[in-house]
């Protein structure tokens, strides 16, 4: 049996469409920060798709806490996640 490849990492763009289907977002910034972490734990050799910063602002965080908004959005993103994003900033603008 031929071993399946492993998919290619997540980009910018599919964590960006998954989050405004998620939460609706009237601010959305999806940075892909791997570059910068080459050589790092959790990099990978593709140079993107494994380090990425989000800065969000939607309806869907008021009157939650900063923790429970980040809950939301890492629910959102939890597929990505599970395939390799290895590292999630996350800034929650109001």
């Amino acid at each position: 049996m031929i071993p399946t490849p492993p998919p290619p990492p997540p980009s910018a763009e599919a964590l960006r469409a998954t989050l405004q289907q998620s939460l609706a977002p009237h601010l959305l910034e999806v940075i892909d920060e791997s570059a910068a972490h080459a050589g790092h734990a959790g990099a990978n050799a593709h140079g993107y798709g494994s380090h990425f910063r989000v800065r969000i602002a939607s309806a869907r965080f008021d009157g939650l806490s900063r923790v429970a908004a980040h809950r939301l959005v890492y629910d959102a993103l939890r597929p990505f996640i599970d395939a390799g994003l290895h590292a999630l900033a996350i800034e929650i603008r109001r």
